[in-house]
């Protein structure tokens, strides 16, 4: 699997040796991570990966990701797929930055890539959610071009559709 490339961004996807890192918290000498990384929520993501990995086999592409910063090759955050799609093509995301990489368009740009690169795989939706209070997730997944489609006591719920592609 290739990393996928924005702007300022590479999303590499993880192999499980490196998920176990992360989930470790743990880097070996190949690891450029920047200072805070993993935060509790990329060490979650991972161990999602990897439970998903001993289970069912390897989901990627549908995967979890690494963000790096282009200019410098450091891990900044994580994002990902919960799994394998569905029988009706859809996928649930996540993600999350450390706290210094955050409120530079870094999780908007990711996100972007991610819904741009499941659409391409035939994709036909993408879920997400935040917490009542994670007005910066809100922001982030609306950004993308999500829509809030409903709440509950504790999260609000984003998705995006496309069509069926034959």
């Amino acid at each position: 699997m290739e990393d996928l490339v924005t702007e300022r961004l590479v999303l590499h996807p993880l192999s499980v040796m490196e998920a176990e890192r992360v989930a470790a918290g743990e880097p070996d000498g190949e690891d450029r991570w920047a200072p805070g990384y993993p935060a509790d929520g990329d060490m979650v993501g991972a161990r999602r990966f990897l439970t998903t990995c001993a289970i069912t086999g390897d989901p990627q592409p549908f995967g979890a990701y690494e963000i790096r910063r282009r200019e410098d090759g450091r891990a900044v955050g994580g994002l990902g797929f919960h799994g394998a799609p569905d029988e009706d093509r859809a996928v649930t995301i996540g993600y999350g930055l450390i706290p210094s990489a955050q409120g530079r368009g870094y999780a908007s740009e990711a996100l972007r890539e991610l819904l741009r690169f499941a659409r391409s795989r035939g994709i036909t939706r993408v879920d997400g959610d935040a917490d009542h209070d994670n007005v910066a997730s809100h922001r982030v997944m609306g950004a993308a071009g999500m829509r809030l489609v409903s709440e509950d006591a504790e999260l609000r719920y984003f998705r995006i559709t496309w069509p069926e592609v034959s």
